[in-house]
């Protein structure tokens, strides 16, 4: 990122600031009320010269040093449960895939890398549930033969937006806020 507090600001340089507020929230360093107002200013930025208050009081991070599952990963389950929760980093795009097994990833306390994700959620004789935070805008992409898919997530909120693609066979993917809305049975 360039020094000159004039200059108008590129969607590297806003990339650069949300991985520094993203690592201060992962740390502690920042609260989730404060990370999502620095990250909302940060993608709103127009100059340079915006972007450098919202990271002036955090330690300097190494962005390239990130490895390189910040911009893509994957969560597997093959005959087996895996449960994804609580405080982790999520990617700019997440490949869920259960084969045969169950996989539950709740999103509500991860830190989420952007103002979009995208969940390639495939699941073949398995079942898929993703648990996404109280305020995500959800879009489903998707489809499902021979299946269940249910995404309840919403298209209202003021939080990131979480895009569903991918598909499921003789399987059941749920996709919602609350822990109530997975009707397992």
């Amino acid at each position: 990122m360039t020094d000159d507090p004039v200059l108008r600001a590129s969607d590297a340089d806003r990339d650069r600031v949300a991985a520094v507020l993203g690592e201060a929230l992962a740390t502690g360093r920042l609260t989730s009320v404060e990370h999502a107002d620095r990250l909302e200013a940060a993608y709103t930025a127009k100059t340079v010269g915006e972007l450098v208050p919202l990271t002036r009081d955090l330690p300097d991070v190494s962005v390239s040093a990130a490895p390189a599952t910040v911009e893509q990963q994957t969560i597997d389950s093959t005959f087996s449960k895996t449960i994804r929760k609580g405080r982790w980093v999520a990617s700019r795009h997440t490949k869920l895939s259960a084969r045969f097994g169950a996989l539950i990833v709740d999103l509500s306390e991860a830190v989420l890398p952007g103002r979009e994700i995208t969940i390639e959620a495939d699941a073949c004789f398995g079942k898929l549930i993703v648990r996404v935070p109280d305020n995500a805008r959800v879009i489903d992409e998707g489809g499902s033969t021979f299946g269940k898919r249910s995404v309840t997530g919403g298209s209202e909120g003021d939080g990131p937006l979480i895009r569903i693609v991918g598909r499921s066979t003789f399987s059941k993917v749920i996709v919602s806020r609350a822990v109530t809305d997975w009707n397992l049975a």
